[in-house]
């Protein structure tokens, strides 16, 4: 149980949409009631002296595949695709989230209290996204937003998924039809508007065409950049770039649109043709250009706990130390359709907070205490050098 009132006092607090402070934060009911240097107390309160450690909002991490590719279960834990149609729309990451899959307590370590959970790229489309909390046994419980948005994919894995099979779509000519014929259909689904019959891939789609929900286009390549580009205008959809490897060779057209691009992951290796331009200076370019990003993990292409320091190695790399909170807090946030709620710290919004022994863009300091809704849910202990999560 969560005190009615709790009180963070002699904090670092650093709300990120406002210059950082030294002073108070005052969480009720699960809510930031108040924050300032000189916050008045109440005397029911219950007191935490942060002894002038950095208060922070909890982490988000806009891309991942947290609970639907398990770690240490192969096979068995992997339920990030539907390869057996091109086009999955209906399906949805939710369905297949185990939230008690060991990534969980991972991005509590890592101060991250939501992440966001698409199916994988197998597919031209690949399903709805579900934003979640990242503590909770009950997911129903954990959820934020389903759908946040619908998983499309160009480039290499549905070319080499589909070309394996020896079906459309084998080439990127090929998945860029796919795609549109499916538009094309729920176009026609919305304009036939029959009740006695309804098909959950045209309804997905339709909450695209109607920008219910954002349209989450992986792609990494320059001109597959410009393939996605093009379908958002054929379509008119609400669209987010994944990935965007070589996003900063269009730079200066996509900071014009405002299309929000999720930069990452970063921590690895050229393992295909498509990441031959990963750089830790690419979410700087961007940035530099004006374009809004968030950075990503991709988890389990890198373990979500080492969000924060991709942030730092781009900030080394000349990315904007500000920029580099912000792409991984309230940018995200407002991708997800949640920065009402979180990715900041302002009266009114949800106690998602990170108490961190220091500058968490310092690789040596790291997260001592997670709050999710004025909830202590994670806990570090500097003595025994443990973790301690709270029962789900």
């Amino acid at each position: 149980m969560s005190p009615a009132l709790l009180a963070l006092t002699n904090a670092h607090v650093v709300p990120v949409t406002h210059p950082p402070f030294e002073g108070t934060l005052l969480i009720e009911d699960g809510r930031i009631r108040d924050l300032g240097p000189d916050v008045a107390v109440p005397a029911d309160a219950e007191v935490i002296d942060a002894g002038g450690k950095w208060l922070l909002p909890g982490l988000v991490d806009a891309h991942t595949h947290l609970g639907v590719h398990e770690e240490g279960e192969g096979w068995a834990g992997n339920d990030s695709n539907e390869m057996t149609d091109p086009v999955m729309a209906g399906v949805r990451a939710l369905d297949a989230v185990n939230p008690f899959d060991t990534g969980f307590d991972d991005a509590l370590a890592g101060g991250v209290t939501t992440a966001n959970i698409n199916p994988g790229s197998g597919n031209p489309i690949g399903g709805q996204a579900v934003a979640l909390h990242t503590h909770g046994r009950y997911l129903e419980e954990m959820v934020l937003r389903a759908p946040s948005g619908l998983k499309s994919a160009l480039g290499e894995n549905p070319k080499r998924i589909y070309s394996e099979k020896k079906q459309t779509p084998s080439t990127r000519l090929g998945t860029a039809l796919v795609i549109r014929q499916a538009f094309m259909d729920a176009q026609n689904y919305v304009a036939k508007a029959d009740p006695d019959t309804r098909d959950p891939h045209l309804e997905a789609l339709a909450m695209v065409l109607r920008r219910e929900i954002p349209w989450r286009q992986h792609a990494h390549r320059a001109d597959d950049i410009a393939t996605a580009l093009r379908l958002a205008d054929e379509f008119g959809y609400d669209l987010v770039l994944d990935h965007g490897t070589e996003a900063h060779l269009l730079a200066d057209v996509l900071a014009a649109r405002g299309i929000p691009v999720l930069i990452g992951p970063l921590f690895t290796t050229r393992s295909k043709v498509e990441l031959r331009g990963r750089s830790m200076a690419n979410p700087g370019r961007l940035a530099a250009a004006g374009v809004e990003i968030s950075i990503i993990t991709d988890h389990p292409v890198v373990p979500i706990n080492f969000l924060i320091y991709q942030a730092a190695l781009a900030v080394k790399e000349g990315l904007d130390r500000d920029e580099a909170l912000r792409a991984v807090t309230i940018n995200p946030a407002r991708v997800l359709g949640l920065a009402d709620r979180l990715g900041s710290l302002e009266q009114g919004k949800d106690a998602d907070l990170v108490l961190w022994s220091g500058d968490p863009l310092d690789v040596m300091q790291r997260a001592l205490k997670v709050w999710i809704g004025g909830r202590e849910v994670y806990r570090y202990d500097e003595d025994a050098r443990e973790q301690m999560v709270a029962p789900r």
